[in-house]
C-alpha cells in the first residue's frame, strides 16, 4: 500500500469516527430530552389502548421501559442529524446522478417510514387491541404488562415503518434498470406467500396482526408496480426517442 493510499484511508476512518461520534452525541442527547418529557410521551403511547390500565411486574420494570422509549425516540428525533452525517460521509464518493438517488431514497424513504408508523398507530394498534379485549370474558379480564405493551406496539410500528419502505425499494429498482415491471408480475404468487411469512416474522404471534400487515403489503406491491410500469415506459420512451435523435 502507497503513501497516498495509507493516508487516505487513515483521512476516511478519521471522518468515520467524526461522523460517529457526532451521531452518538446527538443520539444521547435526543434520548435525554425525550426522557425529560416522558409522561408526555407515556400519554401518548397508550392512546391507543385507552380505556386499559397497565401494571408493571417488578420495581425495575417501568423504569427500563422508560429507558427503552427514551432511546428509541432519541434515535428517531436525531435522525435527522444522523442521515446528514451519513450523507456527508458518502457525499465525496458518489457521482452527481447517484447522488440524485441517495437524496432521493433518502427523503422518500423517510416519508414512507411515517406513513407506515401514522397508519399503525391510528389505524393497526387499536384495532388489534379492541379485538382482544372483546375476547375476554367475565371469569378472564384483560390484564396488561407495560413493559410487554411496549414491545407490543413497538414491533408493528416498525414493522410497519419497514413494510411501507416496499414502493421505495421497488421504485428504485426500476429507476435503476435492475428489475423490470413484468418481472413483479410474473412472480406474484410467490409475492403473495413471501408478504404472508414475512408479516407472520415481523408481527407479534398472532393471526390478527399477521393479516392486518398482510393486507397493506398487498396493496402496497400492487401499488408499487402500477408506478413501476409508469416509470419503465417513461424511461423506454425516452430512450427511444434519444435514439432517434442520433438517427
Amino acid at each position: 500500500m502507497t503513501d497516498d493510499a495509507r493516508l487516505t484511508l487513515v483521512e476516511h476512518l478519521g471522518e468515520l469516527r467524526k461522523r460517529l461520534i457526532i451521531s452518538s452525541i446527538v443520539i444521547i442527547l435526543g434520548s435525554l430530552l425525550c426522557y425529560n418529557y416522558i409522561d408526555i410521551i407515556i400519554q401518548l403511547i397508550v392512546r391507543p389502548a385507552e380505556g386499559l390500565e397497565f401494571i408493571y411486574l417488578s420495581p425495575p420494570e417501568l423504569f427500563i421501559a422508560y429507558v427503552k422509549v427514551s432511546l428509541v425516540l432519541g434515535l428517531f428525533v436525531a435522525s435527522p442529524v444522523v442521515l446528514f452525517q451519513i450523507w456527508m460521509f458518502i457525499k465525496p464518493g458518489l457521482k452527481v446522478k447517484e447522488r440524485k438517488y441517495v437524496l432521493f431514497a433518502m427523503f422518500m424513504g423517510i416519508i414512507f417510514l411515517l406513513i407506515g408508523i401514522s397508519f399503525a398507530y391510528f389505524i393497526i394498534i387499536p384495532m388489534t387491541i379492541k379485538f382482544f379485549i372483546k375476547m375476554s370474558v367475565d371469569q378472564i379480564a384483560p390484564l396488561f404488562s407495560f413493559a410487554n405493551y411496549i414491545s407490543f406496539i413497538s414491533s408493528l410500528l416498525l414493522s410497519f415503518g419497514l413494510v411501507f419502505e416496499l414502493p421505495l425499494i421497488i421504485i428504485l429498482l426500476t429507476q435503476l434498470g435492475l428489475v423490470a415491471p413484468n418481472t413483479f408480475k410474473k412472480y406474484r404468487k410467490m409475492v403473495i406467500l413471501g408478504i404472508f411469512i414475512v408479516a407472520a416474522i415481523l408481527t407479534p404471534p398472532d393471526v390478527v396482526s399477521q393479516t392486518m400487515m398482510a393486507i397493506p403489503m398487498l396493496f402496497l406491491y400492487e401499488f408499487s408496480i402500477i408506478v413501476s410500469t409508469i416509470i419503465y415506459r417513461k424511461k423506454k420512451e425516452e430512450k427511444q426517442s434519444k435514439i432517434n435523435d442520433e438517427s
